[in-house]
């Protein structure tokens, strides 16, 4: 059993069929947690699609629109990068619905993980690299509207530079992005984040978590957010088919739990969600991403939310 809730959707598989895109991974992941006996069936939560009022928080109406009437132009598919379908539509509502209520249950545990999510490439007006809806900015702007949060860090560790969250979050200050890349990789341009961690081609761990870790830890003490949004790269891996870093699964495992530390250690909460994983073998990816859950628990024992944090929220 897990000290914190997982939040699990069947229909967030993006109907991709054969497609670098394991979107099959999202269920396979849930699989292996029960499997495993790392969670039980208490441990998850059900999400609803996110409202149109919390897409619209972020997003245009008219990017809005498109996706519900799936009235894309041929070029916003092509910068999609994913076929349009129906599913692709309710995956990603169904998504950005999860990371809110992981975010919500972050709040009362000090954890909460959605096993989808962590779509950093969509900007407010269209869609990129997968990515259609910017899930975690929907949630970090619901839990501002609702007075839950004042301010987010969003922690990026995927291999490719998140520049949807940059662009979107450009001129807040209420929201600090960091985001550590391989800086020879998609997307081509990379508007700046409050803090990018450019990382040359063929990094391995030590170079990795010797960049990566004291930036958070300083910026967590500067900017002291109310709750850490961390989207968790599986592709930083050596054997990823979209990345050119040479990171192992127990340097991943440790980059999570470092992470996770650093947040947790000063009480802040931590909403996980997933982002791009390309391995050649698909269990490879699963596996980075169950480390994602495991490496949480294990700091979730080690600093639990006090019953003082529980009912006073991150925000008040």
């Amino acid at each position: 059993m897990l000290p914190f809730k997982v939040v699990y959707h069947p229909r967030y598989d993006l109907n991709l069929g054969a497609h670098v895109f394991p979107s099959q991974k999202f269920r396979l992941i849930a699989e292996e947690l029960i499997n495993s006996g790392i969670a039980v069936p208490d441990d998850f939560l059900t999400p609803q699609p996110a409202s149109d009022k919390d897409l619209l928080r972020v997003h245009t109406p008219s990017w809005v629109s498109k996706l519900k009437t799936g009235t894309l132009t041929a070029s916003e598919i092509m910068k999609l990068e994913v076929p349009y379908s129906p599913e692709l539509a309710e995956a990603v509502w169904l998504a950005a619905g999860g990371t809110i209520l992981a975010a919500q249950a972050a709040l009362r545990d000090g954890f909460g993980s959605n096993l989808s999510g962590g779509f950093h490439h969509a900007y407010a007006n269209h869609g990129e690299g997968f990515c259609a809806i910017h899930d975690v900015a929907v949630a970090v702007r619901r839990l501002q509207s609702d007075g839950d949060i004042k301010k987010a860090m969003i922690v990026d560790t995927d291999v490719h530079h998140g520049n949807g969250t940059a662009a979107i979050f450009a001129d807040d200050s209420s929201v600090f992005t960091i985001s550590i890349h391989q800086v020879n990789n998609y997307p081509a341009h990379k508007p700046p984040s409050s803090v990018d961690v450019n990382m040359r081609d063929g990094a391995g761990d030590d170079e990795y978590l010797a960049a990566l870790i004291p930036t958070v830890e300083r910026c967590l003490d500067r900017f002291k957010p109310d709750m850490v949004f961390y989207v968790g790269g599986a592709d930083p891996y050596r054997e990823d088919q979209l990345g050119g870093l040479l990171l192992t699964k127990a340097g991943l495992k440790r980059r999570d739990r470092e992470i996770f530390e650093a947040a947790r250690s000063r009480s802040i909460p931590v909403t996980t969600a997933l982002a791009g994983g390309y391995a050649r073998r698909v269990e490879d990816t699963v596996a980075i991403h169950v480390n994602t859950i495991i490496a949480a628990r294990e700091v979730a024992e080690k600093y639990p939310q006090s019953r003082e944090q529980k009912s006073q929220g991150a925000g008040s």
